[in-house]
């Protein structure tokens, strides 16, 4: 008995890193998977379906169930065609998981507004459009569901040349808590992943390159057994939460807001006032 005996997975670039290994994994675990990917290069150029191809071909080869599926995220259509590929070939959907990404590193100020745009597209829109219509499906199905998706330490803490990533996957962040409180009567958890592995998108960035042993530690198939985690009954009860995964260390980051202060004299701050108390409206 696998932990998705039963449950059918869509699973948003999945034609390599870590969508690849979520794949691979909740098919060994039972699930039937929709393997999307587009094909394209990690910047958004190009298309194919070799990808995606290959994926379901491992997924077969080791014994599992899987269809192949080349949509883009980024388009309404997109997001249509998963849901139906998922319906024509297995007949409902239980999981999605958003994890499809680019990248367009630049300064801020040398970046363009395509550079920001694609990135929105993938990440955030493609997050929003993804997980509509699969929740309005799992709505229809009236049986619950998972829904997962991937922020980024980037987006949580921010990180030097990429304002449109970071930008988007902090949209991630409040997007997945706020699904998590409309689809919560539904029986419907929305969860999202903040990984660091060591991908085709990341292989170049000069702190995972220094790293000794990154293609170890930072394997994508650390990140999977927590995707598998969430998209199981093991997490029923956990809704809203963004976990955190760096190869072996799991974490959970959360939003703290501190005690704060009110003014000495009256009701409103002077400028004056906070400077000289700004350290202890920071505890």
């Amino acid at each position: 008995m696998g932990l998705l005996d039963g449950k059918v997975a869509i699973i948003t670039g999945a034609g390599g890193g870590i969508g690849r290994a979520h794949a691979l994994l909740f098919a060994k675990e039972g699930a039937k998977v929709v393997v999307n990917d587009l094909g394209g290069d990690r910047s958004g150029g190009g298309k194919g379906a070799e990808m995606a191809d290959k994926v379901v071909e491992e997924i077969k080869a080791a014994g599992g169930d899987a269809v192949a599926n080349y949509d883009s995220v980024s388009t309404r259509e997109g997001a249509d065609g998963m849901v139906w590929s998922a319906l024509s070939k297995f007949g409902k959907i239980d999981v999605l998981v958003n994890n499809a990404g680019v990248l367009r590193d630049k300064s801020f100020l040398n970046m363009s507004d395509s550079d920001w745009n694609i990135v929105f597209d993938v990440h955030m829109k493609g997050t929003w459009f993804c997980s509509q219509a699969v929740a309005r499906q799992l709505k229809v199905q009236n049986k619950g569901g998972r829904i997962i998706n991937t922020t980024s330490v980037s987006g949580l803490m921010g990180n030097f040349g990429q304002a449109n990533y970071s930008a988007a996957k902090a949209g991630i962040y409040g997007f997945t808590r706020t699904l998590s409180i409309e689809l919560r009567k539904a029986n419907v958890t929305v969860n999202a992943l903040a990984p660091v592995a060591l991908t085709r998108l990341t292989e170049d960035l000069p702190m995972l390159a220094a790293m000794p042993n990154a293609k170890d530690f930072l394997a994508p198939e650390h990140i999977s057994p927590v995707a598998l985690f969430l998209a199981s009954d093991l997490a029923a009860d956990i809704t809203g939460t963004v976990v955190g995964v760096q190869g072996s260390k799991v974490s959970i980051y959360r939003m703290v807001e501190t005690a704060g202060a009110t003014p000495k004299t009256g009701d409103k701050w002077t400028a004056q006032e906070l400077r000289e108390r700004w350290a202890e409206i920071g505890k």
